[in-house]
């Protein structure tokens, strides 16, 4: 699902039919249909009401064994905590200029994106973070591009992650469709 009908396009280029892609937004559209696995990553921080949202997809999407996984940037990653030390950033969960340009309405910690899951009336089995983040994005981009970082350093931030998942870079809900 995609409200941009460019992205759509630059979606059917790259992956052609074997996908059926559907315009419009989370909040209007009709899929007419549940499913067993839904996946939303980084849509969440995006919306004007993403527990109302959350609650469609209990309600009408999700199949009764179904799954939502649900990946969002996190607030409390190391190195949004060390902006803040900074002085770049006001607080862990402030929306950056850089993220409003982009769309971001919200920044989720793994507290946050719970609460707003439950409020849906969604289940949470499992809750985790993705790969830790000492650095801001346009560090890594830097880094990436020379022999500094090798594939170990990343592997071993990967792992790191599963130690202290609310310091990652992105945060994770696993959830099952509720009583709601």
């Amino acid at each position: 699902m995609e409200a941009s009908g460019e992205a759509l396009a630059a979606s059917r280029a790259a992956l052609g039919d074997s996908i059926r892609f559907v315009q419009g937004t989370f909040e209007r559209v009709s899929l007419g249909r549940t499913f067993d696995n839904i996946v939303l990553t980084h849509v969440l921080e995006h919306l004007d009401d993403p527990v109302g949202v959350l609650a469609r997809v209990n309600r009408e999407w999700l199949s009764e064994s179904g799954r939502l996984f649900l990946v969002c940037p996190n607030a409390n990653a190391a190195s949004r905590q060390i902006a803040v030390r900074m002085g770049l950033i006001t607080h862990n969960a402030a929306v950056t200029p850089a993220e409003q340009e982009h769309g971001h309405r919200i920044t989720y910690s793994l507290h946050t994106l719970e609460r707003d899951a439950k409020a849906a009336g969604l289940t949470v089995v499992h809750r985790s973070g993705i790969f830790f983040k000492a650095l801001a994005n346009f560090q890594w981009d830097r880094l990436l591009a020379t022999d500094i970082i090798s594939p170990e350093y990343l592997e071993g931030c990967y792992q790191l992650g599963h130690l202290y998942p609310d310091l990652c870079s992105s945060i994770f809900l696993v959830c099952e469709k509720g009583a709601r």
